[in-house]
């Protein structure tokens, strides 16, 4: 390869690499890099270390899973990293109290479960699956003593959460030192030349910078991704704020709550989570920043090509064609009915999921319906109820659907005047 070719490879590789990062130390690190690759052969090792704390993947998670496989596309050595070891401990980036430590078989069991969904973006056949406890628990104490040697408290107490923590009387465990620490210490038992992660974790991931360097290694370069927010356009996907979308989710159900996100977001859930050139995205905002390109239209066209990744094409024009009937059109099915809602059934113009359910006639028992929520088989405007305890903002028009075909249109009476004059 000639040195006009190699310079023109690195920089369009760098284009695709740099893609929707919100950070990265450094770029011309990473440059030199992809230049010694180019020139030995030799594929970077890029790591991401995954905490099996929960078992589900949703979109926000698959934001550094998909720069992970754009890597891997270009010839990289992707070591999937499961902190089976560090899992004990939890990750406490952003917690406001110590979590609670899970077993051995918790961890395996959501890590199993983890890396089986992370496969339908990887290349499971081009990927290295570790286990951090390899060598974690092989530590002496002694080589702890020599690796928490190289960091200070006064250090440590940079984490912003840590601090936080400190400052209100809560206590911070000794524990949850060692997890940035050890989080370190696989960039250096890996030799990672690169490390993933989200924003959140720019603490973590720049203290493996730093004991590499101690170590003798050439520090990794580090890629912070940036935390992508919910349906909700506010807060960040998170199953526990029921703002997500999961990477298991039904095609239908993936589809209507894409199209359920704010306008702010579709630039970036598209820079994120697709595979659309740059500048096809930068054309379409142009063009609904013009009027001439309608944002449902725009979120049509996420909607299909996220579902098309984790479903293929025909679930997706599937989904496309059962959201224009039911919701798109705002045309119920043949056998929807009129749900009319009294001012009595309301209480601040919401209403508990199982009172409407049984106002819809569904059953007359309360168990019943609650069952019904729980598994799974309710939606209100295509987005899944899955608490039977939730209280549901009504809104004129809005579509509840009971399993696969039942279908309501939700109808509110009219408040009434008052007809007395001050």
């Amino acid at each position: 390869m000639t040195r006009l070719n190699l310079e023109k490879r690195v920089i369009e590789d760098l284009e695709i690499l740099c893609r929707g990062v919100d950070d990265i130390i450094s770029r011309e690190d990473l440059q030199k890099k992809l230049n010694r690759y180019y020139q030995t052969g030799q594929p970077l090792i890029v790591k991401e270390g995954f905490d099996p704390s929960a078992p589900d993947i949703h979109l926000g998670h698959t934001v550094t899973i998909r720069k992970l496989r754009q890597f891997q596309t270009l010839g990289h050595q992707l070591v999937f990293l499961v902190g089976d070891f560090t899992g004990r401990i939890g990750d406490p980036t952003g917690k406001k109290e110590t979590r609670k430590q899970l077993t051995e078989e918790e961890v395996l069991t959501n890590a199993k479960t983890y890396s089986e969904q992370a496969f339908k973006i990887l290349d499971p056949e081009k990927t290295i699956i570790e286990f951090n406890s390899k060598w974690l628990k092989n530590l002496s104490f002694v080589d702890l003593i020599e690796i928490t040697a190289h960091f200070t408290v006064a250090r440590m107490l940079e984490r912003e959460d840590f601090h936080q923590r400190l400052s209100c009387g809560k206590p911070v465990g000794l524990h949850e030192f060692f997890y940035p620490i050890m989080q370190a210490y696989d960039s250096v038992a890996l030799h990672a030349d690169v490390e993933l992660g989200g924003t959140d974790q720019r603490f973590n991931l720049l203290m493996g910078r730093d004991l590499q360097r101690e170590f003798g290694q050439e520090p990794q370069v580090v890629m912070m991704m940036p935390l992508l927010e919910g349906t909700d356009g506010i807060e960040k996907m998170s199953k526990s704020l029921g703002n997500y979308i999961a990477v298991n989710d039904a095609p239908f159900d993936m589809f209507g709550k894409v199209m359920s996100i704010p306008d702010s977001l579709i630039k970036k859930y598209f820079i994120l989570l697709t595979d659309i050139p740059m500048k096809t995205i930068l054309n379409w905002e142009r063009d609904f920043q013009k009027n001439l390109l309608h944002p449902r239209d725009w979120k049509k066209i996420l909607a299909k090509e996220i579902v098309t990744t984790y479903h293929g094409l025909a679930q997706a024009n599937q989904a496309l064609e059962d959201f224009e009937r039911a919701f798109a059109k705002k045309q119920s099915p043949e056998d929807a009915q009129i749900l009319t809602l009294t001012n009595d059934d309301l209480k601040d113009e919401k209403i508990w999921i199982i009172s409407l359910l049984l106002k819809a006639g569904i059953s007359h028992s309360k168990s019943e319906v609650r069952r019904l929520v729980e598994q799974g088989g309710v939606y209100l405007d295509n987005v899944r109820i899955s608490d039977p305890n939730s209280d549901i903002q009504i809104k004129n028009g809005q579509f509840l659907r009971v399993g696969k075909k039942l279908f309501f249109k939700i109808n509110k009476e009219p408040k009434q005047e008052s007809s007395l004059k001050e």
